[in-house]
């Protein structure tokens, strides 16, 4: 892992979960405020990765919302499009992931989602995530999310992937203070916030990077440079249009790629055929 650069904009906490696992609302109560659309993590038609920078407890966090990526039903050009929205706001790294689930029964259609997120990034990643859950609500009283996670062995192997970190929020009812601290988004933020501290402690600062983020990063700086070179804007107005012209080059090599694949097999299975045939009819 490289040690990057501090800055305003470097701690990137990265929101993962399903459709439904209430990533925009937990989104919303780390931030304070409604930036992210309910009931849906990123842009339902395009499945854009959707950020949000704002000071939180006294630090600068961008969140990334990301579920775009795990929607069912959409086509391989728009899952592409997902992922590549999704590792350029990542770039160059990450300070923490954040595996969003709902307080009940963990499915195959949840473990699913790990194998996706390892997939995506690598199983290092986990060594950077913290389980969170959303509908706190739901847990029995005098139950912490930690004897909730007991419970089930896949979780609790997950979560001792995760260094053993795991918070519980609940964005509909415990907006206030609530008798009990425990149950309290404040209470719960401020251990988040420890979470991901120890995270940096310990990897000594570094946050979470790999080949394929850096290439991007390297790609964007590029970008950012002919940007700046072509008129005056904000760095924040060249870094966007920076991030929009690396996923369309990145989509369009994809394409080329595939469609180069595809007349090589084309050909290939046309010269067998031209060799087949012909020996056929010899032999009739």
């Amino acid at each position: 892992m490289r040690l990057l650069d501090s800055g305003p904009n470097t701690m990137r906490i990265v929101l993962l979960g399903k459709p439904g696992s209430g990533c925009s609302s937990l989104a919303n109560t780390i931030l304070g405020e409604d930036s992210f659309r309910s009931g849906s993590c990123s842009d339902s038609k395009t499945g854009l990765s959707l950020t949000k920078t704002k000071s939180v407890h006294n630090r600068p966090l961008t969140l990334i919302d990301t579920s775009g990526l795990f929607h069912p039903g959409v086509s391989e050009k728009e899952r592409k499009a997902s992922i590549l929205s999704c590792v350029t706001e990542c770039a160059p790294g990450v300070a923490a992931f954040l595996i969003v689930f709902k307080v009940e029964k963990f499915t195959e259609q949840e473990n699913d989602i790990v194998t996706q997120i390892c997939r995506l990034f690598s199983e290092d990643a986990l060594e950077y995530a913290v389980v969170v859950f959303t509908r706190g609500d739901q847990l029995p009283d005098r139950v912490k999310i930690h004897d909730f996670v007991s419970e089930s062995k896949a979780l609790r192997e997950l979560v001792e992937k995760c260094g053993g970190r795991c918070h519980v929020f609940d964005n509909r009812y415990w907006k206030q203070k609530q008798q009990d601290e425990y149950r309290s988004n404040q209470f719960q933020l401020a251990e988040l916030l420890k979470s991901i501290d120890e995270i940096a402690m310990e990897h000594d600062g570094r946050y979470y990077t790999d080949n394929m983020l850096l290439k991007v990063e390297n790609e964007m700086k590029r970008e950012e440079k002919l940007i700046r070179q072509s008129g005056n804007m904000s760095v924040k107005e060249i870094r966007e249009q920076a991030k929009g012209k690396v996923v369309k080059k990145r989509m369009e090599r994809s394409w080329f790629r595939l469609v180069v694949r595809f007349v090589f097999i084309s050909g290939f299975f046309a010269a067998l055929i031209g060799v087949i045939v012909p020996k056929l009819m010899k032999k009739q």
